[in-house]
């Protein structure tokens, strides 16, 4: 796919989320920001046998990130919390399909970080 078919699903993303809002009674909620630029993600998994049964994502900040967990939220389901913890930069950015500066890595990451963080069972955001 060349960069530009790349920029335009990014973009799609960003204006038509997937997975967007929230389920009802997850199993794993986690939720965190990048304090740099105010972006903010909170991931939300459904897990039947520690198998991802459905996903959402809530959140606000920039075209990368929000994208990036809107990507994130279509791949993860029906992998296992163990197929979870082994994501890692490289998946995420192979997924982007785009250079990303260090800049915006971080951006790009954040969904990644959330997920990693409420898949190792880490204390998440207060309801």
């Amino acid at each position: 796919m060349s960069d530009d078919l790349y920029r335009e699903e990014i973009l799609d993303h960003y204006k038509h989320p997937r997975r967007k809002g929230h389920l009802d009674a997850p199993d794993i909620q986690y939720h965190d920001h990048n304090p740099f630029c105010g972006d903010e993600i909170t991931i939300e998994l459904k897990l039947e046998n520690d198998v991802v049964v459905d996903a959402a994502f809530d959140g606000h900040g920039c075209a990368i990130s929000q994208a990036t967990a809107s990507m994130l939220m279509e791949e993860i389901v029906g992998k296992s919390l163990e197929e979870l913890k082994s994501l890692n930069k490289e998946d995420i950015l192979d997924m982007l399909g785009i250079e990303i500066g260090p800049v915006r890595l971080k951006c790009a990451l954040l969904s990644l970080k959330v997920l990693k963080a409420g898949a190792y069972g880490m204390e998440g955001w207060p309801e």
